[in-house]
């Protein structure tokens, strides 16, 4: 979208991440200026991000840029993206503030009398982050062959040696194994071919021309998309994009010139997708390889709610266990004008999203390949946690930085829904739905992914960043688009790879500490962080937010998950410092005394069994294994 009316954003256009994985294109550019406009916009924006339901904005661009720079993997980064929390419906980066009651706690409500004054945080070294392993240090791994069994691929290999991106040519399927595509909707039948109906995609197809024609109002969109979906009308509301329009759309300054283009982009469907798309069912192994070309096309008939069958999720309806598709929900507010505002800041990022993907003159301009892949493990390989001799690996831990950027390289945690996505298309603004703005790409997993089960995950290898955003839930704003120059691998998938775990819920704190739900806990981060490919693991406080995980225990379950996969990982709790000194200091302990996994799994269930007896003021989690290792002064 044209951004010339706002300097602020002008300035934070030529945000890229270079991150030692800088296409030819990038060199020359001045990464001082870069720094120096991302910091300008942040300034005139830092007012917007105060403390919000007890959570402080993580730190705006620039804020912490030297010190990243300077631990970062690749010194010669200077992307200072704003940081901010980015997951399923709920779960969060930022620290619990649900958790029950436990010594740490009563300590700070005794500080807080002013009996004893808070010592300020001073975190020791930790682990270089520039000596993680990344993608990049695997690409022979990424580089072999895609074809194998139980992945399809969109494209056509053959043109593809060649240079040229063209469709896979296949049979065309209507059942409950592939996606549904608007246009092979079935024509109803008709005994008097004269007074036939017109199929669906008819009228799909002669409402989406005429968005294609001159100059169209939002007013337009609506009746285009109620056309065809005239079961729903008075279900469906469009507030949230009609506000939109009025409050943003003077800043962004080209919806008219846009919507003709998405709507060409979603009638090329017939000519960009020629073969099936499996759905990713449970308890199956499958992957799809698609082009960015193709992941747009269907983004842009998500936009235009043309999926078939996709708007019924009611228990027993076809897709009950898939996420919604179509984008009808994320035009809709209700009443709740706040709830209006942050769709608008999410359909910004949508229309940046757009603007790239039809702009023949965007140096952005998506040209590569992205790989989907549904990861089961049977219950009977996973781990017997009772027998890992395995001890801890390689921790780097900071409270500042964020997995999206630092971690460039890594495997990428999305706190993900079983649901993939969560709340993206609705209301939900915490950690994943986040991830997914500012790469929508991701969004088109929900047209083809079952909800995950215990012991499965999603995998996204080669997802592109369209755009930074600052704040988090009520505080999110669309800040600027990102130019992202990650390298790709031969099959031209960015150097980004994204895994989606979703945590359990507990609506009541207290039942995360009992064996099973441990246990459940080690095995789906287990899944998520298994694989050949032994890169490092970007994460934070999986589960911590709404979801009420305890960041502590969450920390020792992925610690435990990573060591048994033989994985390093880097920790981001995204601005407190006590809890990453605590990590830290746990971390250094558990690999000084060389604690294997079993142990500290057998200490986990002890801590369960009297965490079970004590119903007041139970020992904190991390004294009680100090007290185990036999350090009891140490926390």
């Amino acid at each position: 979208m044209s951004h010339n009316n706002s300097d602020g954003v002008k300035g934070c256009m030529n945000q890229t991440n270079n991150s030692g994985n800088t296409d030819s294109s990038s060199r020359g550019e001045s990464k001082q200026t870069q720094l120096n406009s991302a910091w300008d916009t942040s300034k005139q924006r830092s007012s917007v991000n105060g403390r919000e339901g007890g959570q402080e904005r993580r730190p705006a661009a620039g804020e912490n840029a030297e010190k990243t720079t300077r631990d970062t993997k690749f010194a010669e980064v200077q992307n200072p993206k704003p940081n901010h929390s980015t997951s399923g419906e709920g779960s969060s980066n930022q620290p619990s503030q649900s958790a029950s009651m436990d010594s740490s706690d009563v300590s700070s409500v005794v500080s807080s009398l002013g009996t004893r004054p808070k010592p300020s945080i001073e975190l020791g070294p930790t682990y270089p982050i520039r000596n993680l392993k990344t993608m990049q240090d695997f690409y022979k791994e990424f580089d072999q062959p895609l074809l194998k069994k139980e992945h399809t691929i969109l494209i056509d290999l053959k043109y593809f040696q060649s240079g040229v991106i063209v469709p896979h040519q296949g049979t065309d399927v209507w059942d409950h194994h592939h996606v549904k595509f608007p246009h092979l909707y079935p024509r109803p039948p008709s005994h008097h071919k004269s007074h036939a109906q017109p199929s669906r995609w008819e009228v799909t197809r002669r409402a989406l021309l005429s968005l294609t024609k001159g100059s169209n109002s939002i007013g337009d969109v609506q009746t285009a998309i109620m056309s065809y979906n005239s079961s729903n009308k008075d279900k469906w509301t469009f507030d949230a994009l009609y506000n939109y329009g009025q409050r943003l759309q003077t800043m962004d300054n080209n919806l008219h010139l846009l919507i003709p283009k998405m709507a060409k982009l979603a009638l090329d469907l017939p000519e960009l997708i020629k073969k099936p798309i499996p759905l990713l069912r449970q308890q199956q192994n499958q992957a799809i390889t698609m082009s960015q070309q193709q992941i747009s096309c269907l983004l842009a008939n998500a936009f235009f709610c043309t999926f078939p069958h996709r708007n019924d999720t009611k228990p027993g309806s076809e897709y009950a266990n898939y996420p919604t598709i179509n984008f009808s929900s994320l035009f809709a507010n209700g009443t709740d004008p706040t709830k209006s505002a942050l769709k608008a800041e999410k359909l910004r990022a949508i229309f940046h999203y757009f603007n790239t993907v039809t702009n023949d003159e965007e140096p952005a301009k998506p040209d590569g390949l992205v790989t989907f892949e549904r990861i089961s493990i049977p219950p009977s390989k996973l781990p017997n946690w009772n027998t890992q001799k395995k001890t801890l690996t390689n921790l780097h831990i900071s409270p500042e930085g964020s997995i999206e950027n630092e971690g460039t390289g890594m495997l990428q945690v999305d706190f993900a829904s079983r649901f993939i996505g969560g709340g993206v298309l609705g209301s939900g603004l915490v950690q994943e739905e986040i991830l997914f703005l500012m790469s929508p790409e991701l969004i088109v997993a929900r047209l083809f992914t079952e909800k995950l089960a215990d012991n499965e995950c999603l995998k996204i290898t080669g997802p592109q960043m369209y755009s930074l955003t600052s704040g988090y839930s009520k505080t999110f704003y669309w800040d600027c688009p990102y130019n992202d120059r990650t390298k790709r691998d031969i099959w031209k998938r960015r150097y980004r790879q994204v895994v989606a775990i979703d945590a359990l819920d507990f609506k009541n704190p207290r039942d995360q500490y009992t064996k099973d739900n441990i246990k459940r806990e080690l095995n789906k981060a287990f899944v998520g962080f298994h694989g050949d490919v032994k890169t490092a693991i970007a994460t934070g406080n999986w589960g911590c937010g709404a979801f009420k995980g305890d960041p502590k225990l969450k920390a020792l379950i992925q610690l435990m998950a990573a060591a048994v996969n033989g994985r390093d990982m880097a920790y981001f709790t995204f601005g407190n410092k006590e809890l990453a000194k605590e990590i830290q200091t746990m971390h250094e302990m558990l690999t000084m005394k060389k604690v294997t996994v079993d142990k500290l799994y057998n200490w986990l269930k002890d801590f369960s069994a009297y965490y079970a007896r004590e119903h007041h003021f139970p020992k904190d989690l991390y004294g009680f294994i100090s007290e185990k290792i036999g350090h009891k002064a140490s926390l």
